[in-house]
């Protein structure tokens, strides 16, 4: 009886007894299948929700850059824009182009007040 009962420990305990598919009869396998099937269907809900978790995370990343090299390209443009169309610049762009454009002798007056 002593020796039956090692040979059922050696033979639980062995690699193949697991991949063979023996463990799958034991009573406490048998007893909670759907705690066991409900368990898996979670880890692998878990897992596919934390995947796109990454993704979305990764995209904000990406879109977050994408905005702050937009904004350095706008303020840019904006002070680029800004220096063109001082009066200076303007004047000496009309002078290039022999437009033959001058600029007002007299300060604007109001017509009415």
């Amino acid at each position: 009886m002593a020796e039956n009962k090692r040979k059922k420990k050696k033979k639980e305990n062995s690699f193949l007894y697991i991949l063979g598919g023996g463990i799958l009869k034991e009573d406490f396998i048998l007893k909670h299948t759907k705690m066991i099937v409900l368990i898996v269907i979670l880890v692998f809900f878990f897992i596919g929700n934390r995947y796109t978790c990454m993704q979305k995370l990764t995209e904000i990343d990406r879109l977050q850059q994408e905005l702050r090299d937009l904004r350095y390209e706008a303020l840019s443009i904006s002070s680029e824009l800004t220096g063109n169309s001082r009066q200076s610049q303007i004047e000496s762009l009309v002078e290039r182009q022999g437009l033959g454009l001058e600029g007002a002798k007299s300060p604007p007056y109001e017509l009415f007040k």
